[in-house]
């Protein structure tokens, strides 16, 4: 009898296929809940997502209010949130805020806390353990935890993370840290799941026991992105290998440049005639070449998906 490629796993407390989602406006630049509504149920009935994930650096968190946050959590928790966990992103440079931004997710009915290190002000690492417990510790919602420390310059120290993987409703972590080295660690010790934030980490993470991803990609690929862990949880190792890196032109295209997630997500989705609309400034919106480098970057990852599982495969880009 052949031991099998991965353990059983308990169902994952953040969902497994999560989309970062962008957070569409409209043409004069206020919030379009209703193309909220109709990009996450888009994502979650045809994409195949079981989560998503709001608020976060790809939703522009650092440019909607707070009543921006709350209007689009309930918007998309109306739509989708019997049929996907909702995880609304939190977390400030300032731990009042940041309580009264999860008090809020909460009553607006988010099913967790994402929150990420206090970022310009770099505390130090007992200040962070502070900083989210003291979080945490405001709502019964479970919370990940945010390890990104290119955007905070801050990074969640292996011990930080030991330390609180002991509270009772810090169940993860979403790891865009390039640690692989930590992550196994945390993971080999505690029951933190992990979930890959680097959309190039996904299967990698996957292999070393993490829960899932929360994918930018997955905005404008969703069935590609699941794809990948739909083969790996299959013990079709091969294949996800395959799926991971058909992925890789489109990554390359949305994150690897200097143009963040926002801008380029929005790019493809106003591209496919989904809800998206213009990005909010500092950010600019992209331009007719960026935008056809981009176009071309997802064709190419379909095309090398489209293997014959078209139940993995969204719809090809329009011309």
């Amino acid at each position: 009898m052949t031991t099998p490629l991965t353990p059983p796993a308990a169902a994952p407390p953040f969902g497994r296929v999560a989309t970062a989602m962008i957070t569409p406006f409209t043409a004069d630049g206020a919030l379009d809940a209703d193309g909220a509504q109709r990009l996450a149920t888009h994502l979650v009935d045809d994409g195949g997502c079981d989560a998503l994930v709001l608020s976060g650096t790809t939703g522009e968190s650092p440019t909607t209010s707070d009543a921006e946050k709350e209007t689009l959590l309930r918007a998309v928790a109306e739509a989708v949130g019997d049929r996907a966990r909702i995880t609304a992103g939190i977390g400030t440079s300032d731990t009042r805020h940041s309580v009264a931004l999860a008090r809020s997710a909460e009553r607006a009915g988010a099913h967790g806390l994402l929150v990420v290190t206090p970022y310009y002000s770099r505390p130090t690492q007992e200040a962070v353990v502070h900083h989210l417990r003291t979080v945490a510790d405001a709502t019964g919602l479970p919370v990940m935890l945010y390890d990104i420390p290119g955007r905070t310059g801050t990074a969640l120290a292996a011990g930080t993370l030991l330390r609180l993987a002991a509270h009772p409703r810090i169940a993860a972590v979403k790891d865009c840290a390039y640690d692989p080295l930590k992550s196994a660690k945390v993971l080999a010790a505690t029951g933190l799941a992990y979930y890959a934030g680097c959309d190039e980490q996904i299967l990698p993470l996957r292999a070393l026991g993490g829960s899932g991803c929360i994918s930018t990609a997955g905005n404008a690929a969703p069935r590609a992105v699941r794809a990948v862990l739909d083969a790996f949880d299959a013990d079709d190792t091969a294949g996800a290998t395959r799926r991971q890196l058909a992925l890789i032109p489109l990554i390359e295209a949305v994150t690897g440049g200097e143009n963040p997630g926002a801008v380029t997500v929005k790019a493809l989705l106003n591209h496919l005639g989904l809800p998206a609309g213009p990005v909010r400034g500092p950010l600019l919106a992209a331009d007719a070449e960026l935008t056809r480098r981009l176009a071309d970057a997802l064709q190419t990852t379909l095309d090398r998906t489209a293997d014959g599982d078209t139940a993995a495969v969204p719809a090809a880009v329009p011309g």
